[in-house]
């Protein structure tokens, strides 16, 4: 009889809909994102001490592998290949500088042939990059000691910014000295006279479908207009919905309306119920549920085309893939020409501070175009798990 009397008041109880969105709010936050986002890095529900030590395995391995095939790349490539297309007369469409130097860590992982072989690949394939301009930036002060540049020239022409007599530069110059490597290579981009010009650091490694998706935001989305630059990567960790990117705060809400939507109709479909206080519930689970599981796998879902990319206002860190117009380039050799680098105001928070003192525009392709495969930084000198 007690039995009896009890399963009506527990479907009583069940009924409730505060009930029935607790219950909801601990399936998906407590048991289902935790399941599907305990090996995902960039995930609240990430375990580091199960998974950090598989994905660096993982990547590092991955490196290693992409940087043998690069190799082999290189050494198997006939003369003639390389560098560009169309007539050398023509004023290209784009030309691409990499900016290289001799690591002195990590030089087992190639990265300079890794990031060289993608683009040279990539590059032929794209009709769009009609007469491209493809070249290495040795900014190396014994350029004859970067013998993946030498391997690879027969593909990509080197533009050397030092003799081999060249002297270093001082320890406390390296922020100043980085600056000034990257305007050398970026004016030495401009002398090609192109449309555009993309900068690339040497562990900046592209994605598929990295020209697709500038040819849609150079001549489509960004027509007529002239920004400072358009920067193609940002730091994974950064990409989050609490950062204080306001179009991104707008981005959120927009996904906590849909989702409130969808589940407020499927709430009312399994028991016809429905009010605007389980809707703004719903919808904050949407929005809590997408931060907690990490906002840069939902932007996986926009590589499905061009079209769908993020073209959002630019924020400030990292330089590893930036696009310039020429008048663009023209700007930022004269900007950063004026500023002095030193530790803790490096060329990109230069270029940054630059861009709200003259009042520009720039933007930021979200998801990424490039990955940073890099582990060791020649600037800062240590070495990161790739896994983070």
């Amino acid at each position: 009889m007690a039995t009896g009397m009890s399963l009506p008041r527990l479907a009583h109880s069940l009924s409730r809909p505060w009930l029935q969105l607790f219950i909801l709010y601990l399936l998906v936050l407590g048991v289902a994102l935790p399941l599907i986002g305990q090996g995902r890095r960039h995930s609240y529900y990430f375990r580091r001490s199960t998974y950090l030590r598989q994905l660096t395995d993982e990547a590092l391995m991955q490196s290693l592998e992409r940087a043998e095939e690069a190799e082999r790349y290189f050494q198997n490539a006939e003369v003639g290949e390389g560098g560009g297309s169309g007539k050398e007369e023509d004023p290209p469409q784009l030309a691409v500088a990499i900016v290289t130097t001799v690591r002195s860590q990590g030089t087992e992982y190639r990265y300079y042939l890794q990031v060289a072989s993608a683009f040279h690949r990539l590059l032929r394939e794209c009709k769009w990059c009609r007469s491209y301009r493809l070249f290495a930036c040795n900014v190396h002060h014994h350029p004859k000691e970067h013998w993946q540049v030498e391997m690879a020239s027969r593909l990509v022409p080197v533009i050397q910014r030092f003799r081999e007599e060249g002297q270093e530069v001082p320890e406390s110059d390296r922020f100043e000295k980085e600056k000034a490597d990257y305007l050398f290579c970026l004016g030495q981009g401009l002398e090609f006279q192109p449309k555009f010009i993309l900068m690339l650091e040497d562990d900046a490694l592209p994605s598929s479908d990295f020209f697709p998706v500038l040819q849609d935001i150079l001549e489509r989305r960004l027509k007529g207009q002239d920004p400072l630059y358009v920067k193609l990567y940002h730091p994974e960790r950064l990409q989050g919905y609490l950062h204080p990117e306001p179009a991104r705060i707008l981005e959120w809400v927009g996904l906590g309306a849909l989702g409130g939507c969808l589940l407020s109709c499927l709430h009312y479909l399994t028991t016809g119920q429905h009010s605007l206080t389980s809707f703004c519930a719903l919808a904050a689970l949407s929005m809590l549920g997408a931060e907690m599981y990490g906002r840069v796998y939902l932007l996986e879902v926009r590589r499905a085309s061009p079209q769908l990319y993020i073209l959002a206002p630019a924020s400030e860190c990292c330089t590893p893939a930036m696009v310039y117009t020429a008048e663009g380039t023209q700007r930022v050799l004269r900007y950063l020409g004026q500023q002095k680098c030193r530790q803790g105001y490096a060329k990109d928070t230069a270029l940054y501070q630059a861009l709200r003192q003259e009042r520009e525009t720039a933007y930021v392709v979200e998801p990424n175009l490039v990955s940073h495969i890099g582990l060791y930084s020649t600037l800062r000198g240590w070495v990161g798990q790739p896994s983070l």
